[in-house]
């Protein structure tokens, strides 16, 4: 069995044959995907963060009116970048969009991805510290993140406060038991998966990588989950993790998937560089009738380790396209592959 959830990046854009034109569009198009992705039985409906682009900018609102209109299916996101976050404030938000959904948050954190802006968390108040890079400062918010939402006290209470105190020191409020145990981080690389499985992260590995050895992101990225289970298992956390991986996978089962998705069918992996150091490889597409997909599927190294598999969505194509893309894959790709 295979958890099967969708990615969605949010964008729109109000040109060219998008059915997602705005920010509002996005936002209740996201809720409506949300609902009707836990009718077909998907596991999980998760979202991109992204500063200064038309794309989701701001999670928790979005997370909470999901976890308010559903009840089962797990809300999470697909990173937050944490150059960007108040540790403090952000455990809050957390706490509260875990509470209204029952437990259902799964929040995926990373040190972020290139940016629409230079520094752009300058912009939000944030800068290293003195001998820190922005990759340094992301871990520390990070780090105190994880402190914080376990439910520990640390704060000194005022001896005359406006409402009477627990004894103690005061933890952040609202607290909510386990989500401690569900974050994500979001690693693009052997070292960071490792540092992940340390601090007791489960693992999202994306459709982006750094390019370490040269083979297929496939690869590359099987061998990145057995550094990180057998980091897991050095450290001795008592719980199994949880590991994800995401792919842009279309089951043509029409003449409208072959006119969006038949180019995809020989998708390759691509090699790029995200800045000016690293080189990173980037994730085929798999786009193809169900019964080739499956073969395909079969040999993706990384697809066979993780539990978790995020389904990369277009998400401007509309809701009713999307219900139909996951649909499809529920109904004539995941039982083939002993997924459901």
């Amino acid at each position: 069995m295979k958890k099967i959830g969708f990615l969605s990046f949010g964008h729109w854009s109000p040109g060219g044959h998008s059915l997602t034109r705005s920010a509002a569009d996005f936002l209740h198009q996201s809720i409506d995907l949300a609902v009707a992705a836990e009718e077909l039985g998907v596991d999980g409906a998760y979202f991109r963060v992204h500063h200064f682009a038309r794309q989701a900018g701001s999670p928790f609102p979005l997370l909470s009116a999901i976890g308010a209109r559903t009840t089962r299916i797990e809300i999470g996101t697909g990173v937050i970048d944490m150059r960007y976050e108040n540790p403090l404030y952000m455990a809050e938000d957390a706490g509260a969009a875990d509470l209204i959904s029952d437990g259902r948050l799964q929040l995926g954190i990373s040190r972020g991805s290139p940016e629409q802006v230079i520094e752009g968390w300058r912009h939000f108040g944030f800068s290293p510290a003195e001998g820190e890079t922005d990759a340094d400062m992301a871990r520390r918010h990070t780090e105190r993140f994880l402190e914080v939402i376990g439910g520990e006290g640390f704060a000194e209470p005022n001896p005359r406060p406006m409402f009477a105190n627990p004894p103690g020191l005061l933890r952040i409020e609202p607290h909510s038991e386990g989500l401690r145990e569900r974050i994500w981080w979001g690693s693009a690389s052997n070292a960071t998966g490792v540092w992940a499985a340390k601090l007791g992260m489960n693992l999202q590995s994306s459709t982006l990588k750094f390019d370490e050895t040269g083979e297929p992101l496939h690869v590359q990225q099987r061998k990145q989950i057995e550094a990180y289970r057998e980091a897991w298992k050095e450290a001795g956390h008592v719980r199994e993790p949880r590991v994800s991986v995401s792919r842009s996978i279309f089951a043509i089962t029409n003449d409208l998937d072959r006119a969006y998705f038949g180019r995809d069918r020989d998708s390759r992996d691509q090699i790029g560089m995200i800045d000016e150091n690293t080189r990173a490889i980037f994730g085929r597409s798999y786009a193809a009738e169900p019964d080739v997909l499956v073969k395909e599927l079969l040999d993706d190294e990384a697809v066979q380790a993780a539990d978790t598999l995020l389904l990369t969505i277009p998400n401007q194509l509309g809701v009713d396209y999307n219900t139909h893309v996951l649909e499809n894959i529920l109904t004539h790709v995941a039982p083939e592959l002993g997924w459901r």
